[in-house]
């Protein structure tokens, strides 16, 4: 989830306004003296001051992906994006319609991830590993397959390399989408609760009859 940060520039010509004042005033008004030094520092301000006021302070906006609070949930969460872009160009290269699917499906649970991470940062505990070694790992595999589809690869060992990652793609995809559910165990345990209580005041009140 991307965001903006906003961060102020201050504009650098009131600076040189200033600093003109006392290369200029220097000439007339020697600085040795305290009256004109007194004098060059208040014509110094005011030159500051009407530059500041034609060249205002400036707001720049810059996206960012995430913007969490955590600098390493942050770097976790641009990881996690970073693997996810590249599985994305890989399904682009497959052409087989089966591992297409279970990568699209594990590129859509790994998005979802993320965005409960983003919204949430203190979940990113739960997702270490997937972050730092499934996601990866499933990178590195799909990008040896397409390797092997990309130079035509035949073979024995090329035919069983193959058909592994086909016959293990399903399971990641599920893998995933598991992952993915049980970050929202927690909230899942307090909307029973909630209920329950609703439930039993309800009873208690009879207003469910």
């Amino acid at each position: 989830m991307s965001k903006w940060l906003e961060k102020q520039k201050k504009p650098v010509l009131p600076l040189y306004f200033a600093a003109l004042v006392w290369l200029v005033g220097a000439l007339p008004l020697p600085p040795y003296r305290l009256s004109n030094l007194l004098i060059l520092a208040g014509l110094s301000l005011a030159a500051y001051a009407a530059g500041s006021r034609f060249c205002p302070t400036r707001v720049i906006k810059t996206e960012v992906p995430y913007a969490t609070g955590s600098e390493d949930v942050d770097a976790m969460l641009n990881g996690i994006a970073a693997n996810l872009d590249a599985l994305h160009a890989l399904n682009a290269q497959i052409p087989d319609t089966q591992l297409s699917a279970a990568m699209t499906r594990m590129e859509t649970a790994g998005r979802s991830i993320a965005a409960v991470v983003a919204d949430a940062p203190e979940k990113a505990r739960e997702i270490d590993r997937f972050a730092r070694y499934y996601l990866p790992e499933v990178v590195k595999l799909m990008r040896a397959y397409a390797e092997l589809e990309k130079n035509g690869v035949k073979g024995e060992n090329a035919a069983q390399i193959q058909r592994e990652l086909r016959q293990n793609a399903e399971t990641t995809a599920a893998a995933f989408e598991n992952q993915l559910d049980a970050l929202y165990s927690t909230a899942a345990l307090d909307i029973s609760t909630d209920i329950a209580v609703l439930d039993g005041i309800l009873k208690s009140q009879n207003l469910t009859k």
